[in-house]
């Protein structure tokens, strides 16, 4: 296995922990807020499927899911197209409204996007420079780890909302 390999596979765990967090849930499960303030479903996998789109897409030099498939119409937010979700407010939090059939169906498309990348790439590129604004600047394997990285935490906490929002039936 290459590393290339390893991060085909990581990638899949994502899409297997992103899954495992919405399948099957109505929109009011996938909108509960725990306590009425924290991060939602719908929220946690729109945020972490903008921010591999937009960082896959950056690193690859193609346009983005989101916009070159329609995805930002069909969501139909009150954001700039550009949003990922960092700094946003509760109140941007609440209007992340969508169902289960359209988050999935925007983060299959993001994940197959990204496994077309790396189809594309050998290992030799992931040494390859794609952030100057760091110090040290940050190579192709750093983001793509860490955009794996975040995408775990982000559906562990949808996984962990989902538990809470189940037991509460």
């Amino acid at each position: 296995m290459n590393a290339i390999d390893v991060l085909r596979d990581l990638f899949d765990r994502v899409r297997t922990d992103v899954h495992g967090a919405v399948e099957g849930l109505d929109e009011a499960a996938v909108a509960h807020r725990v306590g009425g303030g924290a991060n939602s479903i719908a929220w946690l996998v729109w945020h972490l499927t903008r921010v591999q789109d937009d960082h896959v897409a950056d690193v690859a030099g193609v346009e983005q899911v989101w916009t070159a498939q329609g995805w930002v119409t069909r969501f139909g937010l009150p954001f700039a197209a550009d949003a990922t979700g960092y700094g946003q407010s509760s109140d941007d939090v609440a209007g992340v409204r969508a169902d289960a059939a359209l988050l999935l169906g925007y983060y299959d498309a993001v994940h197959e996007q990204t496994m077309r990348y790396l189809d594309g790439i050998g290992e030799a590129d992931l040494d390859r420079i794609v952030d100057r604004r760091w110090d040290p600047p940050v190579t192709l394997g750093v983001r793509l780890v860490s955009v794996a990285d975040d995408d775990i935490q982000h559906a562990g906490q949808a996984a962990f909302v989902r538990g809470v929002v189940e037991n509460r039936r």
